[in-house]
């Protein structure tokens, strides 16, 4: 019935972290708890089905989601929230290894971590810790250093920190499996996202894909360039 179709289906498939206590509750993915927090501002919920008000929190990831996370913790007035961040504490400064134009990794403190919190770098999670009703208590964390492109753990750092909630916020994977991407017949790339050429186009005939799609998890403004790329590119199909 179309002559083209415009997949922009985000790139929403959530990195996990498989360890022991994962199913405890509390434990929750960033986007569980992020988009029911931008309905409860809109006036959805009386209250949103997560919320952290007078808890302890832990976020996983030191990224943009981390940060969002953060901010809404605080917001909804968290006892404490903490954010753990696998990689060493970047340098303030470009370092010689990342020298223009490369995209340095630099130490950042956004208008969210203005707002307090505590960042721990180094460190990874070996396990989450229940109640006896299945209920977050705490996470064992240890430090790690990256040695031959693999993190170690550093003997004897095991301990424990507090946590009510913990939210992922690892990074993403791709797009959804299953659905609409199965049926279409289209090819996914090396990072789990819908492949295409230079004109946006998939494998698949008039099939086009635009946004976090096509390029992975990225800011609005690149979805809103490619969006209109994209239709330019139907047009000229």
């Amino acid at each position: 019935r179309y002559d083209a179709v415009v997949l922009t289906v985000g790139a929403t498939a959530a990195r996990d972290l498989p360890i022991p206590g994962r199913d405890a509750i509390g434990v929750h993915q960033a986007m569980e708890f992020l988009p029911q927090a931008n309905r409860y501002t809109h006036g959805d919920y009386a209250q949103p089905p997560i919320h952290v008000g007078g808890k302890h929190v832990v976020i996983i990831g030191g990224g943009d989601t981390g940060a969002d996370c953060l901010g809404t913790s605080h917001r909804q007035g968290a006892a404490s929230v903490t954010q753990l961040e696998i990689m060493p504490r970047p340098n303030e400064e470009r370092s010689s290894s990342q020298p223009w134009p490369t995209f340095p990794m630099l130490y950042k403190v956004t208008s969210a971590h203005e707002e307090g919190g505590e960042r721990v770098y180094a460190v990874q999670t070996q396990e989450f810790l229940k109640h006896d009703d299945g209920r977050l208590r705490a996470l064992v964390i240890s430090d790690v250093t990256f040695e031959k492109g693999r993190f170690e753990e550093v003997p004897n750092s095991r301990r424990e920190i507090p946590a009510d909630f913990v939210f992922l916020a690892m990074g993403f994977t791709g797009v959804e499996p299953g659905g609409l991407v199965d049926q279409l017949g289209v090819e996914l790339d090396n990072r789990g996202n819908i492949a295409r050429n230079a004109e946006f186009a998939t494998n698949v005939d008039g099939v086009f894909v635009a946004g976090d799609a096509g390029r992975g998890q990225s800011l609005i403004v690149w979805a809103i360039a490619e969006g209109r790329s994209a239709a330019a590119a139907v047009r000229s199909e």
